[in-house]
């Protein structure tokens, strides 16, 4: 077990969800398990001098965002902090770019999942693997504020992850772009929306690949489905540099959950614990050779397909009172190998079965122990006791069953102790998982920290050269009589050499690869520190100035 499972005693880290009314909007309060996002929004504002929630105005058409939460703050340092508050300062007092003023991009999600939004809307939301890259491209096309943007789409949830230029302007469009895909009103969309940012955003995502978003908690298909979309990310222009690190970050976290925890073991549903349950107490713990019987073609009985086939067990025979739904249930499972017969051959079929499930409607008992002593003892590979497993309420099998001294009863209460046990085993594995999760959250995060220093590398390498190339095209001119190229070439390299060495120190100061967060700390209060001191802001400006007269001379030409 990781260390992590040391620490379980520890408070996990939370994050926290903003929902989207078209009247109101307010801070939800962080919590415990993600999947908690089902109460209902009312009208509130935050007052400025207390964390909870007060009344607040209702009314109008205009959206309030809702406020940075405190938890989304991450100064890397008091240093960076103050230096950031500086700069802060230094652009207001003179009229600075407004996106200047926000230094690092945005990344945010919003989306509608099975805990805010009902199936009808999510279905229209839904993108198909087919058109991934149509949605993407045209996201990120057709919205000047974002810069990149990928999409997870599930039969439980849809996101959209972007990362923003603005905030505000990046969340706008890309309700819009929402609204306009599905074809829902904004205003209904709003309703069910989640609305996430930067830590919040990127704790959300590795929760979900970690499966503790899940309507079962550590269901392990949420995982592939987040492979899934880093897979075709990887061909689409539209999914970035930072987004294709945040993903990542959130496949090997969810490896990690699933490795270093037992958030994965144990059955939490009837169905499933019925197949566990089973296995467990069979010969060898294995289905193999047995002959399995399911009655019934309904939820439970596909829940108990579903887990069976993971199980090995791909031969079976479906009963049912009508044949349509029970070769519906055979079509949904290709690998399962189903006979499918009427309820009219339950009795003579139970007797050809060593394993029979029941999950039907019937309000009256369908077997009882007088169909047992009619019936010949089950095979060898169940020792020849015959298995009745009744997950139906109202009971399908007898009381009187259970007196059959070659007949082995299970029924539903059997089945939820051991759902409830595996439950509480898998939160306690959910506390040991979100110290995993925090661990990786801290490493994307000080890797795109990182990443904050390569314009300011690249500022300060252009204006170094163009102050060189100035500078030497002066000396030069001064210079009486004809220079050849080979006195011209050395003056050249004596001029890059002596900007190279000055520039080797401040270089090294700015870079770092993420792996240590105090290194990174260290190396964003030396950006600021370059880029107070260069002015290194202005060569945007001066950069794009200089295209727009090269272009204007290439006009005139």
């Amino acid at each position: 077990m990781h260390s992590a499972t040391k620490k379980s005693a520890q408070k996990a880290p939370t994050f926290t969800r903003h929902r989207i009314s078209s009247r109101s909007v307010r801070k939800n309060r962080a919590i415990k398990e993600p999947s908690d996002v089902t109460e209902k929004i009312s009208d509130v504002k935050e007052s400025p001098s207390s964390s909870s929630d007060d009344d607040g105005e209702k009314g109008g058409e205009s959206i309030k965002r809702a406020p940075r939460p405190s938890t989304l703050n991450r100064p890397v340092s008091e240093a960076a902090v103050n230096s950031d508050a500086a700069l802060a300062n230094l652009r207001a007092a003179g009229g600075a770019n407004v996106y200047q003023s926000e230094r690092k991009s945005s990344i945010i999600t919003l989306g509608l999942s099975i805990h805010t939004c009902p199936v009808e809307i999510r279905e229209k939301m839904a993108v198909p693997a087919d058109r991934f890259e149509e949605a993407v491209t045209s996201l990120v096309d057709e919205n000047p504020h974002v810069e990149e943007a990928a999409i997870l789409s599930t039969c439980n949830r849809m996101e959209v992850t972007i990362v923003g230029l603005s905030y505000d302007r990046a969340v706008a469009e890309l309700e819009n772009w929402m609204s306009k895909w599905s074809g829902v009103e904004l205003t209904e969309l709003r309703e069910h929306f989640f609305l996430l940012k930067d830590r919040d955003a990127c704790t959300h995502l590795l929760a979900v690949s970690g499966g503790l978003d899940s309507v079962v908690l550590g269901e392990g298909q949420i995982l592939a489905q987040v492979k899934s979309v880093f897979q075709m990310g990887e061909n689409v222009k539209g999914f970035g540099r930072h987004l294709t690190g945040l993903f990542k970050a959130a496949i090997v976290a969810g490896k990690r959950v699933r490795n270093e925890t037992t958030i994965a073991s144990g059955a939490v549903s009837v169905s499933s614990a019925a197949a566990e349950l089973l296995q467990m107490k069979l010969p060898g713990e294995s289905y193999e050779g047995t002959r399995v019987m399911i009655v019934g073609a309904g939820t439970m009985s596909k829940l108990l397909v579903k887990h069976l086939e993971s199980k090995r067990c791909t031969e079976m025979t479906i009963l049912n009172r009508t044949k349509p739904r029970a070769e519906a249930l055979a079509e949904e499972f290709p690998n399962v190998n189903m006979k499918i017969h009427l309820m009219d051959d339950f009795i003579p079929l139970a007797a050809e079965h060593d394993i029979i499930f029941t999950a039907s409607s019937s309000m009256e008992p369908i077997i009882t122990k007088e169909h047992l002593d009619a019936m010949p003892m089950a095979t060898a590979k169940v020792d020849g006791k015959r298995r009745l497993v009744d997950i139906a309420v109202p009971r399908n099998v007898c009381a009187s069953c259970s007196e059959h001294a070659e007949t082995i009863c299970y029924n539903v209460d059997d089945l939820k102790e051991l759902a409830e046990a595996n439950k509480a085993k898998r939160n306690q594995a959910a506390e040991d998982a979100r110290q995993l999760l925090e661990e990786e959250l801290n490493a994307f995060e000080a890797w795109r920290d990182s990443l904050e220093t390569v314009p300011t590398i690249k500022r300060l390498r252009s204006k170094a050269e163009r102050i060189r190339s100035q500078e030497l095209e002066k000396a030069l001119s001064k210079i009486k009589g004809e220079l050849s190229n080979k006195d011209k070439k050395v003056f050249e390299e004596l001029s890059r050499g002596i900007v190279n060495k000055l520039l080797h120190g401040p270089m090294q100061a700015l870079r770092s690869d993420g792996s240590d967060r105090a290194a990174v700390a260290q190396t964003l209060v030396n950006m600021h520190a370059l880029e107070l001191m260069f002015e290194l802001r202005k060569e945007d400006e001066i950069e794009e100035e200089e295209k727009k007269k090269k272009k204007e001379a290439e006009g005139k030409k």
